[in-house]
């Protein structure tokens, strides 16, 4: 084997710089660029290239790898001017899985988006409902663009799994300090933060520094590390059924296992905020469709977007390493397998006629053929560890959870106190915190939602909650 094969290369920001990198967006593409596609390209031949990009950059804007950093430096680029859209005349035809249960709201919402002139194609997952521009279990790919209210608001919110190697009788014999740790170290709600010292290496990304919107958040990173967002947020204890064949290597049976679902706090608020607005400055469409504004990837708004949003998703990340460390720590667990799925992001993706999309996906698990997700029911419903078939109708997506059935609001009038209590007592679950907004009653039947999806994933594990920490609303 060659030597620069067995070893990964790289060039710091700071190196990048003598080159002439001089801007903070073309620093972070080039980063990406080199990380994805030249990690064992050596060191002297990665560097000539970027100074011959630099150099000429019109020589290289229609390669398929460097293509978009050159166009960082063209001449003739300049930012998109604000322009004037108007959407398709008619809907192209998309997937919907779960047609029978899936809200009429959410079908009118997908409909306008799949009339974008971006977009490409589209799909609904069984558990999709009404939201803002995107619905809640919707999928967009669009060509060479970023619509970050298709993301959404909690950009890398994420499922957490890690699966301990203890039998499921461990819950009962220490429910006490199963529940003790929950209170003691996780916390919820806008303010931040927890009660430990929560450290992290992602509070150091260089990122944090490229530009004015990432240097005001880097503090409220620091602060809600490690904490959860509220809504249906939660880190929870139950019991795991292993079935077997699992792609993990382990032998079936009960193991208890922590849950969490929680995304990027205040500092993904904030860049979804600023860069939607930066969207429609640019962007104008149709008042039904103005939350759908999108950003060239070839922009510098797009490519900062692009640069903050991969940021916020490995924050959540973080966030939810922060939970899973301290709770195996404090009761003495070891892990023997950790599972996560992000559901509101975008990726850069090919479809199988070779079309190269970003593919949007908001409230819906990533289910690429072999890929591994969660799918979690509700406070007192099962969950499901799946296996994705990498199914084309659905962009290679799954559902993100049950879905709701009612509104926060219709929940809170609807749903009692004491038939909420019914309702844990019956299933045999702890609940901390939580309100009637989150009741099971709340949310669609998951057996229904994952039979509607029997074409997308495997299920390889059954995750049943037991003791379950939430924000009190």
């Amino acid at each position: 084997m060659d030597n620069h094969t067995s070893k990964r290369t790289s060039l710091s920001l700071k190196e990048l710089g003598k080159l002439g990198y001089t801007s903070n967006v073309a620093k972070s593409l080039a980063v990406n660029i080199i990380s994805k596609h030249c990690k064992f390209t050596p060191k002297e031949e990665l560097t000539n290239i970027l100074e011959h990009i630099l150099r000429e950059p019109e020589t290289w804007k229609t390669n398929p790898v460097w293509g978009k950093l050159a166009t960082c430096f063209s001449p003739d680029v300049e930012e998109t001017p604000f322009v004037a859209y108007e959407l398709a005349k008619s809907v192209p035809g998309y997937m919907v899985y779960g047609n029978a249960f899936v809200e009429d709201v959410a079908r009118a919402q997908m409909d306008i988006a799949m009339r974008l002139p971006v977009t490409v194609g589209g799909a609904l997952m069984p558990d999709a409902h009404g939201g803002f521009g995107l619905p809640i279990g919707g999928v967009l790919a669009t060509e060479n663009a970023v619509i970050p209210y298709a993301v959404g608001m909690d950009i890398g919110c994420r499922m957490s799994l890690s699966i301990f190697d203890e039998n499921g009788k461990y819950l009962q014999r220490y429910a006490y300090q199963l529940e003790k740790a929950l209170r003691e170290y996780t916390h919820f709600g806008m303010d931040g933060s927890v009660s430990y010292k929560a450290e992290h290496e992602v509070i150091d990304r260089a990122e944090f520094g490229y530009t004015p919107l990432l240097r005001s958040l880097r503090g409220k990173a620091v602060r809600q590390l490690g904490s959860s967002g509220g809504g249906n947020h939660f880190v929870e204890f139950g019991q795991i059924e292993l079935f077997e064949g699992n792609g993990y290597g382990l032998p079936a049976g009960n193991y208890t296992a922590l849950l969490s679902h929680s995304g990027s706090r205040g500092v993904g608020a904030a860049i979804a905020k600023y860069f939607t607005g930066a969207a429609m400055d640019t962007c104008r469409l149709p008042k039904e469709a103005k939350n759908l504004a999108w950003l060239d990837l070839a922009s510098g708004a797009g490519q900062e977007y692009w640069m903050s949003m991969n940021l916020a998703g490995d924050y959540a990340r973080a966030c939810h390493d922060c939970i899973h460390g301290i709770m195996a720590k404090s009761l003495g667990l070891n892990v023997l397998t950790r599972v996560e799925n992000h559901h509101n992001f975008a990726w850069q993706d090919r479809l199988e006629d070779g079309r190269e999309v970003v593919i949007h996906r908001k409230g819906a698990t990533p289910a690429h053929a072999g890929e591994a997700g969660i799918i979690p029911g509700s406070m007192t419903a099962a969950g499901y560890l799946v296996r994705g078939k990498g199914n084309p109708g659905a962009l290679f997506s799954a559902s993100h959870g049950a879905g709701r059935a009612m509104s926060r609001q219709q929940a809170r009038n609807s749903v009692t106190v004491s038939e909420l209590k019914k309702r844990l007592h019956h299933a045999g679950v702890t609940l901390i915190g939580g309100s009637t907004e989150e009741s099971p009653a709340a949310y669609k039947d998951i057996e229904m939602v994952m039979r509607a999806q029997q074409t997308l994933v495997d299920i390889e594990g059954c995750f049943q909650p037991a003791i379950v920490r939430m924000n009190r609303e």
